[in-house]
């Protein structure tokens, strides 16, 4: 992967960029998605922002090597603290779990006046993401799941908005799996939530070991729940029409 070649996932992020947009890239990893951006026009001005010193050296290396320091400023902080409120129109966080995208969203809160657009790529728990958009107002727009190497990624774009719109029915179920995914139901999708109920499968078995500790039963409530939706997303090939 270089500057003008990215992974599948990251080109399915760059995609979702909107013209001439002033972005910031969290969690920047040499800062390739910037420098694609700039250098393809997607993106007027790009800051790379990285929490540890050797991915900031290493983004740092890379902007000056593709003569972009005009357009891209690489700064260093946790999350959108490299950024100030009003300062960009698109965010993207890239290659993080769901969890972590959460966090660094609602910590930097206040850093998000006057972003219009979200594109996020986790690589688990997409559905904690989904979560925090409706609470936060931000409306889910666009969706992708693929694979790439044996992994399977999902992006989401949102933008300001009706956030419960893309939830009118089975809002628990389109939480967990991706409203717009479940509709399509690709093959990445099926074998992403085939995976998964496998898992859970072998995880019931191990709670079932555990006898009737109180902690033990309440999680398997919990997995026995998931795995219901998940056999539910998943029961016909056929996409949904609902």
């Amino acid at each position: 992967m270089n500057i003008n070649q990215l992974s599948k996932r990251l080109m399915a992020v760059a995609a979702r960029i909107p013209a001439q947009a002033v972005m910031a890239d969290i969690g920047s990893d040499h800062a390739y998605l910037p420098c694609y951006a700039i250098n393809k026009g997607l993106a007027v001005k790009a800051i790379a922002g990285e929490v540890a010193d050797g991915p900031l050296q290493a983004a740092e290396q890379q902007v000056k090597a593709a003569g972009l320091e005009g357009e891209i400023d690489v700064r260093k902080g946790n999350g959108l603290e490299v950024i100030s409120a009003g300062e960009v129109d698109c965010v993207t966080i890239a290659g993080m779990g769901g969890t972590l995208i959460t966090s660094i969203l609602n910590e930097g809160k206040e850093k998000l006046e006057g972003v219009k657009r979200l594109v996020l790529q986790p690589n688990l728990r997409a559905d904690h993401i989904r979560k925090w958009l409706i609470e936060n107002d931000w409306e889910l727009i666009d969706e992708v799941i693929m694979e790439e190497d044996g992994k399977i990624y999902e992006i989401l774009t949102a933008e300001k908005g009706d956030a419960e719109k893309p939830y009118s029915t089975r809002k628990e179920l389109k939480l967990l799996t991706g409203p717009m995914l479940l509709a399509e139901k690709n093959e990445a999708f099926l074998k992403k939530w085939k995976r998964e109920a496998d898992q859970l499968e072998v995880v019931l078995k191990n709670l079932e070991k555990a006898g009737n500790q109180q902690a033990a039963k309440e999680k398997k409530q919990s997995v026995l729940r998931e795995l219901q939706l998940i056999k539910e997303a998943i029961s016909s090939e056929e996409s949904e029409r609902t």
